[in-house]
């Protein structure tokens, strides 16, 4: 058994219990790059989200501040992209196609943050609070994007959970123009159903090991 079976296979019983409402989570992001900063929301849930009315604010927690509605319908699996740089800038320098981007975001990211993204009823959906000076230990994500070490981070809001992105680290990390390492809109985050298998595969391997 593969540690990264193992780990989903760990993170099922924490996981399970926020499937009946799983759906749009952040699943990556980066404070400070050199082509442009950026957070990566991701549909984990088995149905497609219309992001019209969504919104997204630092920590000033203000629903409405970024409309997310120009990102439209988010199928399951797939990722998309809020950065301060143009959407065509960004998506060049990341060599990115198939992926809608929201540009121009001026709700920017600092070293110690927040990330919050509500529904169109102005209900918070997830919530990251970040940043290696007030939770320290925790990663900095500058020139590099912070990734989730198991599917349990994924709306946890616990910064220790996440790990930088580096090449080789499974998650499809590459460098962009400007040599930043992430992987902005590469989905390896397993979709509910995957997951149980997953899981339920590892387990029954753990069982047979015995």
């Amino acid at each position: 058994m593969t540690k990264k079976l193992a780990c989903m296979a760990t993170a099922l019983v924490a996981f399970s219990a926020a499937q009946a409402n799983a759906g749009i989570v952040i699943t990556e992001w980066a404070y400070s790059a050199a082509n442009g900063e950026y957070i990566e929301l991701t549909n984990t849930g088995a149905s497609a989200v219309d992001l019209t009315g969504w919104s997204y604010d630092d920590d000033g927690r203000v629903v409405g501040s970024t409309d997310l509605s120009t990102l439209g319908l988010v199928n399951p699996g797939q990722s998309v992209i809020l950065t301060e740089s143009t959407a065509a800038a960004f998506q060049t320098a990341w060599n990115l196609t198939g992926v809608a981007v929201l540009g121009g975001v001026i709700d920017n990211l600092g070293r110690n943050d927040e990330i919050n993204v509500w529904d169109n009823n102005g209900v918070l959906v997830d919530r990251l609070t970040f940043g290696d000076q007030t939770f320290a230990g925790s990663i900095r994500t500058q020139n590099k994007s912070g990734n989730p070490i198991s599917a349990a981070a994924l709306g946890a809001n616990n910064p220790f959970q996440w790990q930088l992105s580096f090449i080789g680290d499974g998650y499809g990390t590459y460098a962009s123009t400007g040599g930043d390492l992430g992987n902005p809109g590469i989905n390896t985050v397993p979709e509910p159903a995957t997951l149980a298998l997953l899981a339920i595969g590892g387990i029954a391997m753990i069982r047979r090991r015995k």
